[in-house]
């Protein structure tokens, strides 16, 4: 990020961060705590490379980590990761082609070392120890709302049912309540995902089996629309290429960390910082270790939700 990023960073985590000298020894300022912490976040070195880089010992980069990532889901989680203007996010999706949707959602595992509890809970479905992280993205792959609670062993679907999203989403109270009529069916604002979701009428995803030219039509800018959830996960790692190999954290400051680059994610994008690609050709060479799970498809569906689909 750009210096001006940092500083503002480091300005917003300040009440969390600031610590007084001692006797023994001068405290960390602020922003030697956050460029330790986001240096360890975007690189996949260890904890004594990092200790090298910066001048101090291996144990105060982890203390660094966790404690910059406390105050970033602390003081900035609630106000960076959350919905913004709905009615730009749906005028965002109808341009790309899909009407009144407002938002898109996936599933990503983050790989971790083994767990000391519930081990076999953490072993997905390639075989490696994972936490999952869901998303909603809106067009511009900013995240809206994160879930990161679950471990790898549990489907997309069964996270998404016991997130707090599905209820709000279930109750009508996420997004304003703005419906269209799609022919003679009325379609609420909707949000779009990939087979291992429900059908659901405010849940959009691709038509299964045999397709007619206006299903696999339908088909085509669904997926066109729910590519910003790939790229954003790709931003994601790219970006902080420490999600890309086994933490080992515990399982309690797991899905700090995590959480916390979700917000650098959406703060750096908010800010039009730039990407580099070569960030994405090394996030995919370290990927290459930790392919990502398929989840069964869900076949069930509501009859009023097929009924806003096929309208």
């Amino acid at each position: 990020m750009r210096k001006g990023t940092f500083l503002e960073l480091c300005e917003l985590l300040s009440p969390a961060l600031k610590r007084k000298d001692t006797r023994m020894r001068a405290a960390l300022t602020v922003q030697k705590q956050v460029a330790i912490a986001l240096w360890k976040l975007a690189t996949p070195d260890s904890y004594r490379s990092v200790a090298n880089q910066f001048g101090v010992g291996k144990s105060t980069v982890g203390v660094a980590v966790m404690q910059v990532a406390n105050a970033i889901v602390e003081l900035l989680l609630l106000k960076v990761v959350t919905l913004g203007n709905a009615q730009v996010i749906i005028d965002g999706f109808a341009a790309m082609g899909f009407p009144n949707c407002g938002g898109a959602i996936d599933g990503t595992h983050i790989p971790i070392l083994g767990p000391d509890h519930q081990v076999s809970q953490y072993i997905n479905r390639k075989g490696y120890f994972s936490m999952v992280l869901q998303v909603l993205v809106d067009h511009r792959g900013r995240f809206t709302n994160i879930n990161v609670v679950w471990p790898g062993k549990v489907h997309d679907a069964r996270v998404f049912r016991n997130s707090g999203l599905f209820r709000q989403l279930q109750e009508g109270i996420y997004f304003p309540d703005h419906k269209i009529t799609v022919g003679d069916v009325e379609m609420p604002i909707v949000i779009l995902g990939d087979s291992a979701y429900p059908l659901m009428p405010w849940l959009m995803k691709p038509y299964t089996g045999a397709l007619d030219s206006e299903k696999e039509l339908f088909n085509y800018w669904l997926s066109k629309c729910r590519m910003v959830v790939e790229c954003a996960f790709g931003r994601l790692k790219g970006r902080w290429r420490s999600l890309l190999t086994s933490s080992d954290l515990n399982e309690t400051n797991i899905p700090i960390v995590i959480a916390a680059c979700c917000v650098l994610h959406s703060l750096c994008e908010n800010k039009g910082e730039m990407f580099m690609l070569w960030w994405e050709v090394e996030a995919n060479r370290l990927a290459a270790d930790y392919a990502q799970p398929d989840s069964w498809a869900i076949r069930r569906a509501q009859r009023d939700a097929l009924c806003v689909r096929e309208a």
